[in-house]
């Protein structure tokens, strides 16, 4: 008997409601669409693949507030910024704003305070 003879081939890995490619890719467009929209001055920074992740398209908004997305490769993060209507950045000549790093340091600020009134 194998070690892993109970798994089951034919199982997904994934619920069954998961979204697949197009659907995904569809997810993700609205959601960059939207954030762009509810944000003011929202800048792109395309970050390449590396050995752990993939290419990933990071947003940025005035205040620093951001979020990041996989995208196929370099060139796609930049005809989705276009189509966004957004400026874009190659993140290893620019490196990242500095208003991301204050963001980061006031959301974990927030946090601790949160968790110190549950305490």
């Amino acid at each position: 008997m194998g070690l892993f003879s109970r798994r089951r081939r034919g199982a997904a890995a994934t619920p069954a409601d998961a979204p697949t490619g197009r659907e995904a890719r569809a997810e993700t467009l609205a959601y960059l669409r939207e954030f762009v929209a509810t944000r003011v001055g929202v800048e792109a920074y395309v970050e390449p693949r590396t050995n752990v992740t993939p290419t990933t398209l990071m947003l940025v908004a005035t205040d620093g507030e951001w979020t990041r997305r996989k995208v196929p490769d370099e060139r796609a993060a930049a005809a989705l910024a276009r189509d966004l209507q957004i400026p874009v950045y190659d993140v290893q000549r620019t490196g990242y704003p500095q208003r991301v790093r204050d963001w980061n340091a006031r959301q974990r600020i927030e946090r601790q305070r949160r968790a110190a009134e549950r305490a």
